[in-house]
């Protein structure tokens, strides 16, 4: 039997230890349901933080509990420490995948940890990508960095790439339902990376390369915002038009076959599909192919906010009113309901744009107490609670994102004017327009 075939038996028979690099939105669950199928679970992050919180049984994910953590202490260990990723027989990368100023890939987190992880490769080990990118990173990239250190790709280790495919605050699906695509440098590598997550993920889809799994995650999230693109367009069309697109959008989805509703809102938001088109824009460069589409869909989007705050004008406009001046609370700060996530948030914009325009900007969102420390957006504020006597101290109330938790019937009786750009208001009245 000989490296790659124990390395096999080892993660079937779960006597393999699973290296987690990265305990953010994407590792943290991946840890968890490794410690839940039996396994013992190394969790790498260069934020001493972490390691500390979750050795202490806290979260600091709103959409997993502290007792799942206390529940799966005794099978993980989290450090800083990346000396002992030599201990580990997977390691699977779970780190940031931006974009950098110039709106093109930045794969700087992938290939630093790499990097540093190289010094603790040994024979016997998988290494799996699961961060977002375009088709060709793990061969071109990772690959020769490993071999670098005298390690042969499907011979001493294996390289393995299965996109990440998290859904913050989704409880319909779960890490261990959620079907995982892998794809491998080569035959043997596949074999260990179906083994790898054959054991934790209830179906395994398996690839005919690395490639074709990188290209798969970027269809996916390349779908929905070409589709999201679509139907912000349409919203501005109807707008126009004095028709309500959501009332639209629920029409045509009882049609039971032939149409996904999507819906429109106040621009993008998350880690994957603001930024995960641009990685295969700028690929498809290098063959010579102009990706319209994608970046039509793109500069839709990506022009949301601007709508927004120019309805936000009309309406305050409408009650004698100027941005200036005018005290405009925003309701939710996180990408998306439910979550705690700001990563990409449409709200930030929002908020910057209405503070450049002269606002006197305020926030509500219960799930981020305060505003977030973040390298593009600076905001020294704490979220507001609702209560009939602060809502009524403002101008405005933007409806940036739709949490389940806010009382929208106290908001809708309490405020002088509503702009709603999630569609969570139905019916029309005075009070509400429609962004």
């Amino acid at each position: 039997m000989n490296t790659l075939q124990q390395l096999q038996e080892k993660l079937n028979n779960k006597t393999a230890l699973i290296g987690i690099v990265g305990l953010g939105y994407v590792g943290l669950p991946l840890l968890l349901r490794y410690v839940e199928a039996g396994y013992r679970v190394l969790g790498l992050d260069i934020d001493p933080d972490k390691p500390e919180k979750l050795h202490s049984g806290q979260t600091y994910i709103k959409h997993i509990s502290s007792d799942a953590i206390a529940a799966a202490r005794h099978g993980f260990e989290a450090t800083t420490d990346f000396n002992l990723a030599k201990e580990a027989d997977a390691l699977i990368l779970c780190v940031p995948t931006p974009l950098d100023d110039h709106r093109e890939p930045d794969l700087s987190f992938v290939l630093n940890t790499t990097d540093s992880l190289l010094p603790h490769l040994r024979a016997g080990q998988v290494v799996s990508l699961e961060s977002t990118t375009y088709p060709g990173t793990t061969d071109e990239e990772l690959m020769p960095r490993i071999e670098s250190t005298g390690l042969k790709v499907g011979e001493d280790v294996a390289l393995v790439f299965s996109p990440e495919r998290e859904d913050p605050g989704n409880p319909n699906f779960t890490t261990q339902t959620i079907p995982k695509v892998v794809g491998g440098v080569t035959p043997v590598c596949l074999e260990v990376g179906k083994a790898l997550y054959g054991q934790v993920i209830d179906k395994v889809v398996p690839v005919s390369s690395t490639r074709a799994a990188e290209m798969t995650k970027l269809l996916e999230n390349i779908h929905r915002a070409v589709n999201i693109g679509l139907v912000n367009e349409m919203k501005i069309v109807a707008d126009k038009m004095g028709i309500d697109i959501h009332e639209v959008i629920r029409a045509a989805a009882t049609k039971p076959f032939g149409f996904v509703p999507y819906y429109p809102g106040p621009g993008l938001g998350g880690h994957c599909i603001p930024i995960d088109p641009f990685y295969l824009t700028w690929k498809a460069r290098e063959y010579g192919i102009n990706t319209r589409f994608i970046e039509l869909a793109g500069d839709v989007n990506s022009s949301m906010p601007n709508w927004v705050v120019n309805k936000v004008a009309d309406a305050l406009n409408d009650h004698c009113k100027s941005v200036k001046g005018s005290k405009i609370l925003v309701l939710g700060i996180a990408y998306k309901k439910n979550i705690d996530d700001m990563r990409e948030s449409p709200a930030v914009e929002l908020m910057e744009l209405l503070r450049e325009k002269g606002a006197d900007i305020a926030y509500s969102d219960p799930y981020l107490p305060t505003f977030p420390k973040m390298r593009e957006h600076h905001f020294d504020l704490a979220s507001v609670p609702i209560k009939p006597e602060t809502l009524e101290n403002y101008d405005c109330v933007l409806v940036a994102t739709n949490h389940d938790v806010f009382d929208y019937d106290l908001i809708k009786r309490h405020s002088q004017l509503i702009v709603d750009s999630r569609g969570v208001y139905l019916d029309p009245a005075e009070n509400i327009v429609k962004a």
